[in-house]
């Protein structure tokens, strides 16, 4: 063997050993290195400013219009029941009906007292006519005429008590005869047929006029005095008197067809529940409300100024408060979302579709992401801006 020969051989093969481990390192290199992520595909919507219709729902409870207690105003043995339990009656229905044979007989016995003031007063007048003719003859005593007279005056006292008396008695036939003074639906008998009722102290059944209903709900304090302070400010109308349109909701989700007004506020604050008691009425003609039904409350009329309009998918939470993304330039000037906190109010729904009201946190003309907020995975992620529905 040469040795030169045999050197150049092994130089050549270190060579070509150390060319074949840099190409691997650069391959190795090539494959390992990450990829750039590219942007993410967002919707955009700019900030402007508008005045939104706001709807307040709240809890409620249903009472009759009228909620009546029936009792007797005379007392006596109930002869017969005249409705059925939980039926409508009418204003002037019989409701129960007393023994009338005692009342009947005090009504006729009124009238006999009644003939016999009059026939007194007929003969009073006779006298005191007569006497008063001999006295201005000369033939009778003056004391003789006043007697006379005042017998006459007597008589007519009388026959003034004798009709009180009759008219007591008429009333109190009609009072054994216990009507309805309202129309309604009546509840279940508490005195049965047969039972002896001393007098009103007896409460014989209740009756409700359910052709209007009471709505009642409570409204918080503390939102009734932000409410005041935004009117102050100008953020916030609210309906002239407070008289805000009331829609009920059903148990079922349900929207009841009539609607209603406020007609009353309480001044009082119930110190248990820091709500104040608020009212609407409702018709009712159908009787498809009834009293003591648990129902829900929009109370619309008010409106909100000057506020943003985000669809609610746009506002995330991220356990300390509300915040959107706003697509912006960073110093590079790549499109970027970053966060933004907002103070949100209330939400409404326009077309089927949900939106929050943004009170503060926002500038005109900023885009904020209202769509693919899911493929942002940290702030200052770079953005690309595509139509809304576009993947």
């Amino acid at each position: 063997m040469y040795p030169h020969f045999t050197s150049c051989v092994k130089s050549v093969v270190l060579m070509a050993s150390t060319l074949l481990l840099l190409t691997a390192c650069q391959e190795d290199n090539s494959q390992s290195a990450p990829h750039a992520m590219p942007p993410a595909a967002v919707s955009i919507l700019p900030v402007t400013n508008t005045n939104v219709p706001i709807t307040i729902e709240l809890p409620a409870t249903l009472a009759g219009n009228k909620e009546v207690e029936i009792r007797a105003r005379v007392s006596g043995i109930v002869e017969s029941r005249n409705f059925e339990e939980g039926q409508t009656v009418t204003e002037g229905q019989s409701l129960f009906t007393l023994d009338l044979e005692p009342f009947k007989l005090e009504l006729e016995t009124a009238k006999a007292k009644l003939h016999a003031a009059e026939a007194a007063v007929i003969q009073t007048k006779r006298e005191r006519d007569r006497f008063e003719t001999l006295t201005n003859e000369r033939s009778l005593s003056k004391r003789d005429f006043d007697n006379a007279a005042s017998s006459y005056d007597i008589a007519l006292a009388n026959l003034e008590s004798a009709q009180v008396a009759l008219n007591e008695a008429k009333l109190n036939l009609n009072y054994a005869q216990v009507k309805a003074p309202v129309s309604g639906i009546i509840g279940r008998e508490l005195i049965s047929e047969g039972s002896y009722v001393s007098g009103p102290e007896v409460l014989l059944t209740e009756l409700t006029d359910t052709h209007t209903m009471r709505v009642r709900f409570g409204f918080s304090e503390r939102e009734q005095l932000k409410m005041r302070q935004d009117v102050e400010t100008g953020g916030l109308t609210l309906p002239e008197n407070n008289e805000f349109d009331v829609e009920i909701v059903l148990q079922d989700s349900s929207i009841y067809e009539q609607t209603g007004k406020v007609n009353f506020s309480d001044v009082r604050v119930n110190r248990y529940t820091g709500t104040s008691e608020l009212q609407a009425k409702v018709a009712n003609p159908q009787s498809q409300l009834r009293p003591g039904q648990f129902v829900r409350v929009r109370l619309k009329g008010a409106v909100r100024h000057n506020v943003v309009l985000l669809p609610q998918r746009a506002v995330l939470d991220n356990g300390t408060g509300k915040f959107v993304y706003v697509a912006t330039k960073n110093e590079q000037g790549a499109l970027v979302a970053l966060p933004a906190p907002v103070e949100v109010g209330e939400w409404v729904r326009i077309d089927d579709n949900n939106y929050w009201i943004i009170r503060s946190g926002l500038q005109p003309q900023q885009s904020v992401i209202v769509e693919g907020m899911a493929r942002i995975f940290f702030p200052g992620m770079p953005v690309q801006v595509v139509e809304q529905g576009e993947k």
